[in-house]
């Protein structure tokens, strides 16, 4: 059964001549939205609440800055239009070249260090997610874009962190504390994010005499040590909860609201989730310090000053949360 002809927004408009500036605004605002272009001065849009207003709002300052704008609402007046029209939106190329752009950054990631690849990954999902708002009528170069941004994102964690645990099922049982006092701890050499914020809940809040091994691999944990942040560990992620979070609970601490936000920036850097603004300057502070720190536990150290400072800030007043 065929799809139902489609309503469509026609902006009819003519850029002011002697306001260069003005112009670019215009037709940069025009591409973000993902206009087609249906001739010089005229474009398209699927019609929806949401982009009629910001195609009347764009066509009131196009009048504002001198220029002409009209905004028409058109149904199609038959299928062939209707295809037309709806083949104007085809993000088929758009995709080819982000998928040549994940090419060329997988031949790169084996020379770039983790902060680079974490910041070249967030420019290409920009890139991508850019594409995906705009891609209208979903086909299959959406299908095919999809597994080759998820296959690129599997070679990215296996590049960064080749033995970084996978999430597993279950339950989280409340433990208590009493029991984990003066216990050895251990996780996997040169620690990352999760790694260095969960040894300092445990330092901090769980086991104030923990002591820390660093292993080389997963597989030489000692079966007295608790290990953490690895496949098998006692402690690790668990559904999209981080190891951070998993201790947290574990402990009866997550409903400490400065742990919890702290709990989403570490989720954020490690797996992904809600951008923060502070993500950024946790990572180039953890690099930092990573270069600076002649082992892990100088490391650990230096990264316990930052972590306080996080920790404290998102328990006062604000919780961490600008207005």
């Amino acid at each position: 059964m065929s799809p139902p002809l489609q309503s469509w927004l026609l902006l009819v408009l003519t850029l002011p001549t002697e306001n260069a500036t003005a112009r670019m605004r215009f037709w940069r605002a025009l591409k973000a939205m993902g206009c087609a272009v249906v001739r010089d001065g005229v474009y398209l849009l699927p019609r929806t609440q949401e982009r009629q207003r910001a195609l009347l709002e764009l066509a009131d300052a196009v009048v504002e800055a001198e220029g002409s704008a009209q905004v028409i609402e058109h149904d199609s007046r038959d299928r062939v239009q209707d295809e037309f029209f709806r083949g104007l939106f085809d993000r088929s190329e758009d995709y080819a070249e982000l998928a040549r752009s994940l090419t060329a950054a997988r031949k790169s990631l084996s020379k770039l260090s983790a902060p680079e690849v974490n910041r070249l990954v967030r420019r290409l999902q920009r890139d991508y997610e850019a594409i995906r708002a705009i891609d209208y009528f979903p086909g299959e170069a959406t299908v095919r874009a999809e597994a080759g941004w998820l296959d690129f994102a599997g070679v990215v964690d296996t590049v960064l962190s080749p033995d970084e645990p996978h999430a597993a099922d279950g339950s989280i049982q409340l433990l208590d504390r009493k029991e984990y006092r003066g216990r050895t701890w251990a996780t996997r050499r040169h620690l990352w994010v999760d790694r260095v914020a969960s040894a300092w809940l445990i330092r901090r809040f769980i086991d104030p005499k923990a002591r820390f091994l660093w292993l080389d691999k997963p597989s030489a944990c000692p079966k007295t040590a608790l290990g953490f942040d690895f496949d098998g560990a006692r402690f690790t992620h668990v559904g999209d909860r981080v190891t951070f979070e998993v201790l947290a609970a574990s402990f009866g601490l997550d409903e400490d609201p400065g742990l919890a936000r702290l709990g989403e920036l570490v989720r954020a850097l490690d797996v992904g989730g809600v951008a923060m603004p502070e993500a950024g300057g946790l990572e180039a502070l953890m690099s930092s310090a990573r270069q600076r720190a002649g082992d892990d536990d100088a490391l650990l150290q230096d990264m316990t000053h930052t972590l306080d400072s996080l920790y404290a800030f998102y328990s006062g007043p604000s919780k961490g949360r600008r207005k």
